[in-house]
């Protein structure tokens, strides 16, 4: 099945849910919504997707009103086909259904993103810091933090090839 026969297939089930379909170094990716994840990842797992290679998130924080980003990468491996699905959240409403359901996986991937940026996965059976200490009260992958410490003495710019 070709990337264009996947895209077809989706667009006459799902509509417009589908968005933003690329093929970035030949990985076919596409865009959905909140409220369509599970039933793109259902079907997608019913025409033989049945490998969830990853779930993970990103924080685009100059994104208005699409902030955080929860990214899936999905494999039918007897087709040796990869599919990336991207749902993009705001920073006020970081809610998304479970995967678990689906792919028993997604329970550890899930919690690693939940960690690290803060994204509630609704229906997770214990949505908690996985490699993370539990008093932590920030996410460390978030774009809010600076990069250096700007309290430092001990920097010498030249070193950094400043």
């Amino acid at each position: 099945m070709s990337h264009q026969e996947i895209v077809e297939q989706l667009h006459s089930q799902f509509g417009a849910a589908i968005t933003n379909v690329e093929e970035p170094y030949g990985m076919l990716t596409l865009t959905t919504n909140r409220e369509t994840i599970i039933l793109l990842l259902q079907q997608m797992q019913k025409d033989g997707f049945t490998f969830l290679t990853d779930i993970t998130g990103i924080h685009l924080p100059d994104n208005a009103g699409a902030e955080f980003g929860v990214i899936y990468h999905i494999h039918d491996l007897v087709a040796n086909i990869r599919v990336r699905i991207k749902v993009f959240l705001s920073v006020n409403d970081l809610h998304i259904p479970t995967a678990i359901s689906l792919f028993s996986s997604a329970n550890w991937m899930e919690r690693e993103t939940f960690d690290f940026y803060g994204i509630i996965f609704d229906g997770h059976p214990k949505l908690t810091r996985i490699l993370n200490m539990e008093d932590m009260d920030y996410h460390p992958m978030r774009k809010e933090y600076p990069l250096e410490d700007a309290t430092r003495e001990d920097k010498i710019d030249a070193l950094f090839g400043r």
